[in-house]
């Protein structure tokens, strides 16, 4: 009975430090300057996407040329499954960077 109430404990706990951001105090400057590290932000995430997009399609090229060199039977559909991966990891910084566009504007 003793982990069922520290489980709710530990529940409760991670809850209301969920809910903190719910009690930050909301409204516009009218100076606006809150706009001023838009861009910024904006750059680093767009550089960030674009790293780990550039890492996971390098791994992913890598892993298809050995698959490809193991078994060249199943060339086509390695590559098909090479193609399908490398669109879905590049979605990831095509949606980064709409989402920049629609931030900043």
């Amino acid at each position: 009975m003793k982990s069922i109430s520290s489980k709710m404990f530990s529940l409760m706990l991670a809850m209301m430090f969920l809910a903190v951001p719910m009690f930050a105090q909301g409204g516009g400057s009218t100076s606006g300057g809150s706009n001023l590290w838009v861009p910024v932000t904006a750059g680093f995430s767009m550089a960030i996407a674009s790293g780990l997009c550039a890492l996971a399609q390098g791994k992913a090229v890598a892993g298809a040329a050995e698959g490809m060199a193991r078994n060249p039977a199943a060339a086509g559909a390695i590559r098909f499954a090479l193609i399908l991966g490398l669109v879905l990891i590049e979605s990831l910084a095509l949606y980064t960077f709409a989402i920049i566009f629609a931030k900043v504007n």
